[in-house]
């Protein structure tokens, strides 16, 4: 369940109570008049059902609560109520199933920022994929897959496509445009340093049998990649986020980025070629099944606030 928290400014409160007291899906309300100080007002709380919590947020903006005052959500692991299983029990559907449009924005549009860590964490993924490749080690390519962020752009992209977001598609573009080329030329520039004190040779990349999959693109490149794709955003619309680690060790985005530098550098215009198409096909799988299981989810609406309100920062 979750806990909803408004800074609601006195004119204001009962129509928060009235909605929060008829909704099903909602138990404990609390309200503390005037207890607010930035922004001054009162304090309202409640503990929602996931099923319910989009439809009450929606409501709430509806009231300019977002720009009056403050709406705050959260995640409650362990709810020990029964006038909250009563509110579980009420409202149709399965917690696991919705969609809450706001949060998947706010998170969706934090884990697209262009940053340093995040250019850290994929440059520090695309080598690790290079010595992987290099040393003909799948265990080191599935390290480096796990390791690399590059998932959070991607689903920002979907999530910008279906809401028609242009702010959350810049974002990610940025993010993804920038991040790659830059890690792809450390990767180049490290990969020279292993050519010169003899790490890496051009006989190096003629035999790479355990991790061929990088630059071998066929129908499966596609189709895992749609997979891959549809199941990151169930994850993160169900907060089942564990999963997440699956679509990670499945794409082989950041294994064709840095192998393009790898075998660019030797001189293997072929296998970089092939590994610059997996890349593409890889990342335009991941996006479009990401967006199709938005699109088509059962929770699927479209709020003309939420295309509005902000990504997360």
């Amino acid at each position: 369940m979750l806990h909803l928290r408004v800074l609601s400014p006195p004119e204001l409160t009962d129509r928060v109570r009235g909605l929060l007291a008829a909704e099903p899906g909602s138990a404990h309300l609390t309200v503390l008049p005037g207890a607010a100080v930035a922004p001054p007002g009162d304090v309202v709380e409640a503990v929602l059902t996931r099923e319910c919590a989009d439809g009450v947020l929606a409501e709430l903006v509806e009231l300019r609560l977002d720009q009056l005052g403050v709406i705050t959500l959260e995640t409650l692991d362990t709810v020990l109520s029964d006038a909250a299983d009563r509110a579980e029990a009420a409202v149709p559907g399965d917690p696991a199933d919705a969609v809450i449009w706001d949060d998947l924005v706010a998170r969706s549009g934090e884990e697209s920022r262009l940053s340093i860590s995040f250019l850290a964490f994929l440059t520090i993924a695309c080598l690790l994929a290079a010595i992987g490749a290099i040393t003909d080690s799948p265990v080191t390519v599935v390290g480096a897959m796990v390791l690399g962020p590059e998932f959070g752009p991607l689903a920002a992209l979907a999530v910008g496509l279906v809401l028609r977001r242009g702010d959350l598609c810049r974002r990610a573009g940025l993010a993804l445009a920038v991040s790659f080329p830059v890690a792809m030329v450390i990767t180049g520039v490290v990969g020279a340093l292993f050519h010169a004190t003899g790490l890496l040779q051009r006989t190096t990349l003629d035999n790479l049998a355990q991790v061929d999959f990088i630059y071998k693109v066929g129908p499966f490149s596609l189709i895992i990649a749609l997979l891959a794709g549809a199941a990151g955003m169930l994850s993160l619309t169900s907060a089942k986020s564990g999963a997440l680690v699956g679509v990670f060790i499945s794409v082989t985005t950041v294994p064709a980025a840095a192998f393009v530098a790898v075998a660019a550098l030797e001189g293997r215009w072929d296998r970089a070629l092939a590994s610059a198409v997996q890349l593409l096909v890889n990342l335009a799988g991941v996006v479009v099944a990401a967006a199709l299981v938005l699109w088509f989810s059962p929770s699927a609406r479209s709020d003309r606030a939420v295309r509005k309100r902000g990504s997360g920062g």
